[in-house]
C-alpha cells in the first residue's frame, strides 16, 4: 500500500494524541516512515511525503514529521531504531526546561524537564537535545516506558495542533544513550535539510485548504472568488517552484549548509500559507469554518504550525545573511 493509498482510507479526524499515536504505528508497520534521506538524490520525494501527511491531517503530520526527522537523523549520526519503534523528535530549549546529561558506563543518564514534546505520551522513543557536565549540546534517545520518565500533562492548552499533546517531559535518572559527538545535531547538514521538511508541511496544509476554494469555483462562477483564487495559486506555485528547487540544491550539494536555502525557502512557503489562509477565507466565508470538520480543523491547526517559525526574527536572520548580496535572474 503507497501512502496516499493508505490516508485516504483513514478519516480524517483525530479525536486525541491517542488515535494519532495509533495511526502513527499503523504507518510504521506499513513502512510507510521510510522515506529517501536529504541528499539522497530523491530529497523532493521526501518532501513530497510530507506535504502529502500534512494535506491530510496536520496533528498527524507532526507527530509523521518528528518520526520521521529521528530517523535520518539516527541514520546520520550513527545511531539505531529498533524495528516498529516510533520516535519523538524534541529540540525546542526554554530556559526553564533544560535537561542535563551525566555520564554512567556506556550510557548516559538524564535529569531534567523537556518542553513542546508533542507525542510523548504515544511514542516508543524519544530523541532530545540536552546539555552535558562541560555545557555542550548532546543529542541523547531514550526509551520513554522506563521509571525515569514523567510524560506530564503540564504546557499544552492549545485548541489548534491539540491533538498532538505537545506536553511537558520530566526525566529523573533516565538511562539514554548518547547520538554523536556534542555539537552535531546542530552542525550535521541534516539540520537545515529538516528545516525545509517542515516548510513542506507547510504547503501540503495550504494546499489542502486551497483545494476547497477550487472546488467551490468549479461550481459557482463567482468574479471575486476567482480572483482569489488566482491570488492563491500565484502564492502555492512560488511556495511549490521553491521547495523544488531546494530539494534540487540539496542533491546536487548534499553537505553544504543549507542554511540560506532553508531560511529563503521557509520565509516564501511561510508567506505562501498565510496568503491562501487569508484569499480562501474571504472567498469562502464562515460555512466551511463551521461546518466542514477536515477544513476547520485545517484552519486552526496551521496558524499554529506555522509558529514553529519565529515570523520577523527568522526573516532579520535572513536579512543579515543576504545585506551585502545581490539579486539575479
Amino acid at each position: 500500500m503507497d501512502l496516499q493509498t493508505f490516508l485516504q482510507r483513514e478519516p480524517a479526524d483525530y479525536a486525541d494524541t491517542a488515535a494519532l499515536g495509533r495511526c502513527l504505528r499503523a504507518l510504521v508497520e506499513a513502512g510507510l516512515d521510510q522515506l529517501p534521506l536529504p541528499g539522497s538524490g530523491q530529497t523532493l520525494e521526501r518532501l513530497r511525503r510530507l506535504a502529502e501527511v500534512a494535506g491530510h491531517d496536520l496533528g498527524l503530520c507532526k507527530l509523521y514529521e518528528g518520526h520521521t526527522d529521528a530517523l535520518a537523523i539516527l541514520q546520520q549520526l550513527g545511531g539505531s531504531s529498533a524495528s516498529g519503534s516510533t520516535w519523538g523528535m524534541w529540540a525546542a530549549e526554554p530556559p526553564q526546561a533544560r535537561v542535563r546529561v551525566s555520564t554512567q558506563g556506556s550510557r548516559v543518564v538524564l535529569d531534567g524537564l523537556k518542553a513542546w514534546c508533542s507525542g510523548a505520551s504515544v511514542v516508543s522513543h524519544g530523541l532530545l537535545t540536552a546539555w552535558d557536565e562541560q555545557d555542550r549540546q548532546q543529542l541523547v534517545a531514550v526509551a520513554m516506558d522506563q521509571p525515569g520518565v514523567k510524560v506530564t500533562g503540564n504546557g499544552w492548552q492549545a485548541v489548534g495542533m491539540g491533538a498532538t499533546g505537545s506536553v511537558e517531559v520530566l526525566f529523573e535518572r533516565a538511562e539514554a544513550d548518547a547520538i554523536g559527538q556534542p555539537g552535531d545535531y546542530l552542525q550535521r547538514p541534516g539540520f537545515w535539510q529538516g528545516g525545509i521538511g517542515i516548510a513542506a508541511c507547510w504547503y501540503g496544509a495550504a494546499q489542502s485548504i486551497a483545494e476547497r476554494l477550487s472546488k467551490h469555483c468549479a461550481q459557482h462562477e463567482e468574479p471575486h472568488a476567482l480572483a482569489h483564487l488566482g491570488a492563491v495559486d500565484g502564492a502555492l506555485q512560488a511556495a511549490a517552484q521553491v521547495l523544488r528547487a531546494s530539494a534540487q540544491s540539496i542533491d546536487a550539494h548534499p553537505t553544504d549548509n543549507a542554511e540560506l536555502l532553508a531560511r529563503r525557502a521557509r520565509a516564501v512557503v511561510e508567506h505562501s500559507a498565510e496568503q491562501v489562509i487569508l484569499h480562501v477565507g474571504h472567498a469562502l466565508g464562515a460555512g466551511p469554518y463551521c461546518k466542514d470538520r477536515p477544513f476547520a480543523r485545517l484552519l486552526a491547526d496551521l496558524p499554529v504550525f506555522l509558529r514553529q517559525s519565529h515570523a520577523e526574527r527568522d526573516l532579520a536572520a535572513l536579512g543579515q545573511k543576504v545585506a551585502s548580496g545581490a539579486w539575479t535572474l
